[in-house]
């Protein structure tokens, strides 16, 4: 909530313009406000629910990282569609359970997302 609260308070400086004629402070504060509501949501919820406790596994956080990290320099020197698929390989193994078809339809997903962004929307994205 802190976070969203610092980037809304931070997009305010930015002119928000209307619905018809966004300005450059609009997507921000969008943005940050929806996740304020989920934050407030979590925190009256935790009221309600009973505590559990969670383990913390070092392992499990070192290979999000590391695929995160491999996604990065995957895609910066060969091209994001190997950098997806090898994130998302590389993600699961901190699961429970491994699927390779899981990954293959999790993968294809994510690429056909990347490849909507680059042709509706002309972001440039270097997935080929």
């Amino acid at each position: 909530m802190a976070i969203a609260a610092t980037f809304g308070l931070t997009a305010l400086r930015y002119p928000i313009g209307e619905l018809s004629h966004a300005g450059p402070g609009f997507f921000p504060a969008m943005v940050s406000g929806m996740l304020m509501v989920i934050g407030i949501a979590t925190v009256v919820r935790s009221f309600f629910v009973e505590k559990v406790q969670l383990p913390l596994y070092f392992r499990n956080i070192v290979i999000i990282m590391a695929s995160l990290c491999g996604f990065a320099v995957v895609s910066m020197f060969v091209n994001m569609i190997a950098g997806i698929v090898f994130l998302v390989f590389c993600s699961t193994l901190a699961g429970t359970s491994y699927s390779w078809w899981r990954n293959v339809k999790i993968s294809a997903g994510l690429i056909a997302m990347a490849l909507a962004l680059q042709y509706l929307l002309g972001l440039n994205l270097p997935l080929f």
